[in-house]
């Protein structure tokens, strides 16, 4: 969220022959293969890459097949969850509250708080509830980047996998309904939630 939100902000406000261009590489991901985008993060995460030997020197530990890696790859891989509702919102926020900030001389971080963000509640609620939703249940990402290895890089979907190849259905469904239920509360509250705003938005 803290990445998107300005990233959000700037393209709702940036005007170009380009953004065309930079929309479809932040949503890339959402129609991008995770294998795909596992294995050039894979590649960009390899000790003797760019990447890999500037965190190398840094911390001192390998990036692939860490915890940080799967951070790293969650934020890439959700990115577009969270960007779309925050620049839809964005792109709705009236001028008019923006202009009388600035009247009033409020500085930048006081419109942002104050302002900016409140206006736009319900798609922040939405962008941080749809990336939350997508990080817990990536696979191919995850598997590509982090492995699967037991307390620091396996999560619960690669959790899954492993109970129904061996064949212990028992504590799959267990895992398959905690997931289930959980998303589908999850999508449950955020839909009421854009009911709301539109209800609200109706009514003035």
């Amino acid at each position: 969220m803290l990445v998107a939100i300005p990233v959000s902000w700037w393209l709702s406000r940036w005007n170009s022959r380009f953004k065309a261009v930079v929309q479809a590489c932040v949503a890339l991901p959402l129609v991008l293969p995770p294998t795909v985008l596992g294995f050039y993060l894979l590649l960009a995460f390899a000790p003797d890459s760019l990447i890999g030997e500037l965190w190398l020197s840094i911390t001192g530990e390998r990036l692939a097949f860490t915890f940080e890696a799967l951070v790293f790859g969650s934020v890439i891989y959700s990115f577009p969850f969270a960007v779309q509702p925050l620049y839809a919102g964005f792109a709705q926020l009236h001028p008019h509250y923006l202009h009388t900030a600035k009247m009033l001389n409020l500085p930048w971080h006081v419109r942002l708080q104050r302002v900016v963000l409140p206006a736009v509640r319900p798609s922040l609620l939405i962008a941080a509830g749809l990336s939350f939703a997508h990080t817990v249940g990536e696979f191919g990402v995850v598997l590509m980047i982090g492995g699967n290895i037991p307390g620091e890089t396996r999560v619960v979907s690669i959790a899954l996998f492993d109970q129904v190849e061996s064949l212990n259905y028992g504590s799959a469904h267990q895992l398959a309904a905690v997931l289930l239920v959980f998303s589908l509360f999850l999508l449950i509250g955020l839909y009421w939630l854009q009911g709301r705003r539109r209800l609200k938005w109706n009514v003035m």
